[in-house]
C-alpha cells in the first residue's frame, strides 16, 4: 500500500467521509508537507510529517478547538489527528483563503476586535495543561502563576538555550541572559493577566475565507499569557492595518508601555527563527538585546 493510499484510507475511516486515492495539490510550507485533499462533503488541509510529530500534531489539533471554542475567531475544523503509513497527520477543513493585504479596513478591524475577544478567555494562570510547538520547535507551556518567570524560563530562556548549542555568539548569548535576568523591570508597574493566545499571530497565519469576508486564523501555538505578546508579533513581520489595532484598542485598550515591552516579546520569535532557519537572524536577536539591554545602560 502507498503512502498516499494509507493516508486516504485513513482520512476516510477517521472523518467518516470519502476521499480520493491521492492528493490533489501541495500547499506550501516551510516546517510539514502539506496538501489538499478532495473529498465528498468538503475538502481537507492535511499535513504530513514524521511518525514522532503525532504528540506535535495532537496539541495544534487541540489548541485549534480551544480558538473554536472560544467563539471569536475563524479557525478550521479538526477533521482527524493520528498516525497512517508511517507518518503523523492532521486534517483539517478545507478552507478557501484569500489573502487580506493591510488596506481592506473593515476587514482589519473586523479582526481586531474579534482578537480582543479571544483575549478576553482567561485562565487562572499562565502557560497551558500541555507542551506544544512553535513552528518545529518544542514550547514548553508548565503553568506558573508569574508571568516574569513563565516567560523568563519558558520563552527567553529555553530559546536562548538552544540558541548556544545552535552556535549563537557568546556575545549575544551572554547578553541575552543578562537580559532574561533584568526583564521583570519591564513589568515593574503592569501586572498582565493570563489571556488566550494564538501564539504565533504573524501575517501569514490569517487570511480571508473566500465569498465570505470572513477573517480566519490558523497554524497557533496556544497558550495562556500576556496578550500584548499576541499584538507584537503582528508588528513583527507586517500584514495587519492600522483599522487592525485601532479597532483593538476600541475593544480593550492596552497599556500605555506596551511599546516597551514589543521587541520583548518579538525577541522570542527572532530566537526562533535563528534556531529554526539560521541565517541573519542572529543578528537581528543581538540589536534587539542591545536595545533592551540600553535601557539599564548596560
Amino acid at each position: 500500500m502507498t503512502a498516499d493510499v494509507a493516508i486516504c484510507t485513513w482520512l476516510s475511516r477517521s472523518s467518516g467521509r470519502q476521499f480520493a486515492a491521492a492528493a490533489a495539490a501541495e500547499v506550501g510550507s516551510s516546517i510539514h508537507r502539506c496538501v489538499h485533499w478532495r473529498g465528498e462533503g468538503g475538502d481537507a488541509f492535511v499535513k504530513i510529517a514524521a511518525a514522532d510529530r503525532r504528540l506535535a500534531f495532537e496539541a495544534e489539533a487541540e489548541g485549534l478547538q480551544v480558538l473554536a471554542e472560544a467563539g471569536a475567531l475563524r479557525v478550521p475544523a479538526v477533521l482527524a489527528v493520528g498516525e497512517a503509513g508511517g507518518h503523523a497527520l492532521l486534517a483539517l477543513e478545507w478552507l478557501d483563503l484569500e489573502p487580506a493585504g493591510e488596506g481592506n479596513g473593515a476587514l482589519q478591524a473586523q479582526l481586531g476586535e474579534q482578537l480582543a475577544m479571544q483575549h478576553r478567555m482567561l485562565a487562572p494562570r499562565f502557560g497551558w495543561h500541555r507542551d506544544n510547538t512553535i513552528g518545529a520547535t518544542p514550547q514548553q507551556n508548565a503553568w506558573d502563576d508569574d508571568w516574569v518567570r513563565f516567560f523568563r524560563e519558558r520563552r527567553l530562556g529555553m530559546q536562548m538555550d538552544l540558541a548556544a548549542r545552535n552556535g549563537l555568539g557568546t556575545r549575544c548569548v551572554d547578553r541575552g541572559r543578562e537580559l532574561a535576568d533584568r526583564c521583570g523591570a519591564f513589568f515593574s508597574s503592569y501586572r498582565p493577566v493570563p489571556s488566550l493566545l494564538h501564539g504565533d499571530l504573524w501575517g501569514g497565519n490569517w487570511g480571508v475565507v473566500a465569498g465570505t469576508g470572513q477573517p480566519a486564523v490558523f497554524d497557533p501555538a496556544v497558550y495562556y499569557g500576556d496578550r500584548e505578546a499576541d499584538l507584537a508579533m503582528t508588528r513583527l513581520f507586517g500584514g495587519f492595518g492600522p483599522q487592525f489595532y485601532a479597532a483593538y484598542q476600541s475593544a480593550w485598550p492596552m497599556d500605555q508601555a506596551a511599546g516597551t515591552r514589543r521587541t520583548l516579546y518579538n525577541l522570542y520569535h527572532v530566537l526562533n527563527h535563528f534556531n529554526l532557519f539560521g541565517g541573519g537572524y542572529d543578528r537581528q536577536a543581538e540589536g534587539m538585546i542591545d536595545k533592551l539591554l540600553a535601557e539599564f545602560g548596560a
